[in-house]
């Protein structure tokens, strides 16, 4: 066993779950990894997160106690080695909306619909303190990853306008995406939200992915879920979300598509540079294949009359997803895979 394998069955059984079965779960983007374990008829999960890889298990810990105490369903928090990165949390199944949709399609307005009440009721409520609070300029430097990672992996080069570039978009925020502030989980989408039939109302869906939670603006986590990297959103499905979400918010169909084109431009430009930066950092050749719709999201979001000055500077600079660059990426990507 390696040093960490040794160090998470020396905490499994300091927690009385040492001579439980283990099997593994899923890891991410990130450094984190899970494990299912079984012991006695009861199940749990190894949350392994190693210390100074920029997750704090801390952070999971102290947004699960948030959200469990306002009525959502995050793991409960079973044994922790802080130190060590080690949490044994509470299993909430398999039941993922990315897999439930994959056996049955026809679920995908009424799971997504229940989505958007979540947020609906997270935001009714005041925030943990403490938690980060970015600034559009922030945002828009967060954005500038499509630049210094996506086209570069693709011709080679940062453009030259990358400052113009993050002035345009903070302007955009500023202008149209910037009120009032929310906590936002950040990766809210179909792969980390679970169906929990045993439970009722807002409780019914399991969260999961929320430990970078920070401040930001209302439609973030409403884009993160109808805009998903990771799969294709029906109109119907994305439609019924934003019907859900808008209710008795007081804010105009209007205003809230321009902050959900805004946000959403945001986002997916943050996500292609990540999904390329992916390869040649941690040798991830899977996310090279999401590009295309990740970029396909970015153009829809362009095509908003609020965003023309940043559609033209993205169509000088960025270039296009196709084949011949996507092998260009994954070329950088088998450099640093084992």
């Amino acid at each position: 066993m390696t040093d960490r394998q040794t160090a998470a069955q020396e905490f499994l059984g300091a927690c009385g779950w040492g001579a439980a079965q283990r099997a593994y779960l899923s890891g991410d983007a990130s450094d984190r990894s899970y494990d299912r374990l079984w012991q006695n008829g009861k199940t749990a999960v190894l949350m392994d997160a190693p210390p100074g890889k920029g997750d704090d298990p801390a952070d999971f810990i102290r947004i699960a106690d948030y959200l469990r105490g306002i009525g959502l369903s995050a793991p409960a928090i079973y044994a922790r080695d802080l130190a060590q990165g080690f949490l044994l949390i509470e299993d909430l199944g398999d039941d993922l909306f990315a897999r439930l949709l994959q056996v049955d399609p026809a679920r995908e307005v009424a799971l997504y619909s229940a989505a958007a009440g979540v947020l609906r009721h997270l935001h009714r409520h005041p925030p943990p303190a403490g938690l980060p609070d970015l600034s559009a300029a922030d945002w828009a430097e967060a954005a500038a990853f499509a630049y210094d990672w996506y086209a570069r992996a693709v011709t080679g080069r940062v453009p030259a306008r990358r400052d113009q570039f993050t002035a345009v978009l903070a302007a955009a925020l500023v202008a149209h995406a910037d009120g009032p502030r929310v906590m936002i989980m950040r990766d809210y989408h179909a792969e980390n939200l679970l169906d929990l039939p045993g439970r009722e109302g807002m409780a019914r869906v399991g969260l999961l992915d929320f430990q970078l939670a920070q401040m930001g603006q209302p439609a973030y986590d409403l884009v993160s879920l109808i805009q998903d990297a990771r799969r294709d959103v029906s109109a119907s499905a994305a439609q019924a979300a934003v019907a859900v979400f808008a209710r008795d918010r007081g804010e105009s169909a209007e205003d809230l598509d321009r902050s959900i084109a805004i946000l959403g431009a945001q986002r997916a430009l943050r996500i292609l540079g990540i999904f390329a930066r992916l390869c040649p950092v941690a040798g991830k050749p899977g996310y090279v294949e999401k590009i295309p719709r990740v970029w396909g999201q970015l153009q829809a979001n362009l095509r908003h009359p609020a965003l023309a000055e940043l559609r033209a500077l993205c169509e000088a600079d960025l270039p296009p997803p196709t084949p011949a660059a996507l092998e260009r990426i994954k070329e950088q990507c088998a450099k640093t895979s084992p």
